[in-house]
């Protein structure tokens, strides 16, 4: 007799249903909190059987700053559990990056960029 066993070992992001509106501590930009769940699985037959190593994380919606939180935390949010997020159960990972858009008075052109003048008419930018 001959077995087949397919079997393997992998991580996942997961995306909760959760979404908190916040002022960003690192922008100051009004936005919301996300939280995501990253675990580590082991599947037979392509199914998840048991989950490992979970983490919870943050993120602002505003400038993509990432924050993580406590284990207990994440899973009352995985849950389905009420949970409000203060900036104590927040720890900085990484900060956000706040690229203001400029815009062209005279032809509307669109840039990220740090110019003083635009790159398209020669106006003066804003």
């Amino acid at each position: 007799m001959f077995f087949f066993f397919i079997f393997g070992v992998s991580s996942k992001q997961e995306k909760l249903d959760f979404n908190q509106p916040a002022i960003c501590r690192q922008c100051g930009r009004y936005g919301s909190y996300e939280v995501f769940m990253e675990y580590t699985y082991f599947s037979l037959f392509f199914i998840p059987l048991f989950k490992w190593n979970k983490k919870y994380f943050v993120r602002t919606s505003c400038c993509g700053s990432l924050y993580s939180i406590d284990a207990e935390l994440g899973n009352r949010i995985a849950r389905g559990e009420t949970v409000t997020l203060t900036e104590e159960d927040l720890h900085l990972i990484r900060s956000g990056s706040y690229r203001h858009l400029k815009r062209c008075a005279n032809c509307g052109y669109e840039t990220y960029e740090d110019f003083q003048y635009c790159p398209k008419c020669a106006n003066p930018l804003n």
